[in-house]
């Protein structure tokens, strides 16, 4: 959602369908055969809403395909049109759907108010509204008013886009049949985008807050301007702007989400009224959903997997699952057989768009297809590069293992033996130099540091180092990772961020013929620490979200906490590595390591940590794996 990269992405590629096609052939043949109107619609309170409508001259009756976006429909004006040639949208322009975008209440073109992540109203009364109504109406008002359409309508959406898709699902429009929420935005507490288990992602979520969040007194056409850095080097702006409340000053006082954020440092009520999952009970039994994620998206992985689990539970609808291998939104891009130095045998997004997403639309829009070929659950698996389908995730034979830290840095099954309660490993956290989330210097936040190199945080005395043996066969994991670790610090608040790493053998080279050739670099994959999945845990969290809890100075406390699932199998030959530190810097911000308002507190308050992980029959310190045959 952070990236302004997506946001100009999304300006190209609205809805993703299933090949890149020609620009010069397309372009003309676009405006031959489509015209684009614009007009506002009424909302039920009077608001009007922007919205783009594209029609295609062909006779016949044509379904409904609609994005809303806070991110503008530009460009503005029925003689331009948005260069859908560029993307694989074109698929669906020559099946003659009609695409509608919406910019939505309070963004851009369309009146009223922005709220951040409005929440949903259970029980509406005489003039209340939110996002779902609001596509309630703007449906009612295409069916009645669009030419020729069918009417059926599909809604599409990604990052927060995905959020207002979800919302439309709630909408219950007779009309709507298939909604599909794309990395969508769920619970910006907990795992999506501006926190990870109530630590806060400051990098992302400043560079996004400072433009996007930018108050707008009235409609217009033009996008907010960006922060000014006096760097590129973003670890030496976060250290030298100091704590969050010194970031805040550099904010002002017109971001409204931003300043409210920093009165609920807790996860409140606040934040569960913007939790999606509360509400997916209210999905009608007709909409049919897809959720699709990213194996490596830095942003909204959590989303994508706990829609999809949370729509399980408490909707009956017609439910579905796709996770690639995919960085942000890849999915709409084609491609999706690399990501950074790792490759993944194939072009994943173009399988997926032409096997998943456009026989979706086509089935309930069209009314054409077999529905039945999509299983519940389409997962690709890293490692060993392929596509299994489930009819439940995670798949019913997931056993679920813990993997155990061994106070000499080696891992196994085993419980450890040792009785003694001195058994542990330990390390000094100093704030004041966080370990860095990635090697290089950067600017904005890559998206490759999700599968990167972690040899250069092995190398940290502040870093622990866990690793098995080389593998005799395969170990596939499916779902997800549970941290369970034994900690003592000396002080009364620390972080942790485990990662869980595929140590690659130390000759291992690609295969261009069977791997692809990647991105081209020549980086050397003998020994690579490849990050499967990593997370951060803010410790004073350990018991409650909601009622956080200091530590004891040395006392021992068990700090537990669920990961992202993971698809991924462990190459016979390979090891499984864990990794434990206190700072992911400046992916999420610093913890002082003293149990104080983080968002208020001044540089002072920011002290060393001596943090020790047990290993030992009475504090048996693990990783708990999803095991699959």
């Amino acid at each position: 959602m952070f990236s302004r990269t997506y946001i100009l992405l999304f300006l190209m590629l609205q809805i993703p369908v299933c090949l890149l096609a020609d620009p010069g052939t397309d372009s003309i043949w676009l405006v031959s055969h489509y015209t684009k109107e614009e007009v506002y619609i009424t909302m039920r309170d009077g608001t009007r809403l922007y919205t783009a409508i594209y029609s295609p001259k062909a006779e016949g009756k044509h379904p409904i395909l609609m994005t809303r976006t806070p991110y503008s429909i530009a460009p503005y004006g029925t003689k331009v049109y948005m260069a859908f040639w560029y993307s694989p949208y074109m698929a669906y322009f020559k099946k003659n759907y009609i695409a509608v975008l919406q910019d939505v209440r309070g963004c851009y073109m369309s009146e009223g108010t922005f709220v951040d992540v409005r929440p949903y109203i259970k029980n509406k009364q005489d003039g209340q509204i939110d996002e779902a109504s609001d596509t309630y109406d703007t449906i009612d008002w295409l069916i009645r008013n669009v030419k020729n359409n069918n009417g059926k309508v599909g809604v599409f959406g990604f990052s927060y886009m995905g959020f207002y898709a979800t919302m439309a699902a709630l909408s219950g429009h007779p009309a709507l049949k298939a909604v599909s929420p794309q990395a969508p935005v769920t619970d910006w507490f907990m795992g999506d985008d501006y926190h990870h288990n109530g630590a806060f992602m400051e990098m992302d979520a400043f560079n996004f807050s400072t433009s996007f969040d930018k108050p707008r007194p009235s409609p217009t056409s033009v996008s907010p301007s960006g922060f000014q850095y006096y760097t590129k080097d973003t670890y030496e702006f976060f250290i030298n702007t100091g704590p969050l409340k010194d970031l805040s000053k550099l904010t002002g006082d017109s971001l409204k989400f931003w300043n409210e954020l920093f009165r609920h440092p807790n996860y409140d009520g606040w934040w569960q009224v913007r939790n999606t999952r509360n509400d997916v009970n209210h999905i009608p039994t007709q909409v049919a959903t897809l959720e699709v994620g990213g194996l490596f998206d830095a942003e909204d992985c959590f989303g994508a997997w706990n829609l999809y689990k949370a729509i399980e539970q408490n909707a009956n609808n017609n439910n579905k699952l796709v996770i690639g291998p995919w960085f942000h939104g890849e999915w709409t891009l084609g491609g999706g057989d690399y990501l950074g130095n790792i490759r993944f045998g194939s072009k994943t997004a173009d399988w997926y768009m032409q096997n998943i997403e456009q026989p979706f639309f086509e089935y309930y829009l069209e009314g054409t297809g077999d529905i039945k070929k999509i299983k519940k659950a389409t997962i690709f698996f890293t490692g060993q590069n392929q596509w299994r389908t489930f009819d439940k995730w995670p798949p019913e034979d997931k056993t679920d293992k813990p993997l155990y830290l061994y106070t000499d840095g080696s891992m196994g099954w085993n419980a450890p033996a040792d009785d003694d309660s001195k058994g542990f490993k330990q390390y000094t956290s100093d704030p004041s130099k966080p370990v860095p989330y990635t090697e290089d210097i950067h600017f904005h936040r890559t998206r490759e540091y999700i599968d990167d190199d972690q040899r250069f945080a092995a190398r940290r005395l502040d870093v622990l180092v866990y690793q098995t043996d080389s593998l005799t066969e395969d170990i596939t994991l499916a779902g997800p990772i549970v941290a369970d670790i034994f900690t003592a610090i000396s002080t009364t608040d620390a972080d942790f961020v485990v990662k869980l790493i595929d140590v690659f053998p130390d000759d291992f080279a690609w295969n261009d013929s069977t791997d692809g050739r990647g991105n081209g670099n020549t980086y050397s994959m003998g020994g690579y620490q490849m990050l499967v999945r990593g997370d951060i845990m803010r410790g004073r969290y350990r018991n409650s979200f909601e009622n956080p809890k200091s530590f004891m100075p040395g006392q021992i406390a068990e700090v537990k906490y669920a990961m992202n699932d993971i698809a991924h199998t462990f190459k016979k030959g390979h090891r499984i590595m864990v990794q434990i530190q206190s700072t992911w810097f400046p992916l999420a911000d610093r913890n002082p390591q003293q149990f104080v308002d983080i968002y208020s507190c001044d540089a002072a308050k920011f002290i060393p940590a001596r943090i020790s992980i047990y290993s030992s029959k009475e504090h048996p310190s693990s990783l708990v794996l999803p095991v699959v045959k």
